[in-house]
């Protein structure tokens, strides 16, 4: 399976909000699959649909920690930690540059996995970074928003260059 190449920044659709699954079906599968395979051939630790142009809520997170891919349909934050950790962020959206972002070290997420059953998980260090990257995704936002206005127009004056 070839996967749908990733829009480029400025693309407006990666400003948009996606809308939420009403079921997990076979379609939603498909469109896991083929966001794992894109997730790996990048190589990377997590996709949200929307970098694929696909403007629904789904995403899919492998920290390579032994976990195994989560799948993960409307996800939401129910609860995030205090302790913050740092972790230098990119993404395909945005080639050839990265920022250091600080979030919560742990998040506990409320989604419908693969079975389309509504669960509870806790994520926690590059598994809790990766599933807030993808959300922010899903919500309209790139990492870069979470940067200061001076940093971040650093960031996409250096990625205009690399363009």
């Amino acid at each position: 399976m070839t996967h749908r190449p990733f829009l480029r920044w400025p693309d407006p659709r990666l400003r948009m909000p996606a809308e939420p699954v009403d079921a997990v079906d076979g379609t939603v599968r498909t469109i896991w699959d083929e966001m794992v395979e894109a997730m790996h051939a990048m190589p990377g630790v997590g996709l949200a649909a929307p970098q694929l142009g696909i403007m629904r809520r789904l995403a899919v997170v492998d920290a390579g920690d032994g976990q195994g891919v989560a799948r993960l349909a409307n996800p939401r934050i129910l609860h995030a930690s205090a302790t913050l950790r740092d972790h230098e962020e990119a993404s395909p959206n945005l080639p050839g540059v990265s920022a250091r972002v600080s979030r919560p070290r742990a998040v506990t997420v409320a989604f419908l996995d693969e079975t389309g059953a509504a669960r509870e998980e806790e994520f926690v260090l590059l598994r809790a970074t990766s599933v807030q990257h993808q959300i922010d995704h899903l919500d309209g936002r790139m990492y870069f928003h979470r940067l200061s206005k001076v940093k971040r127009d650093m960031l996409l004056r250096r990625a205009a260059k690399c363009a």
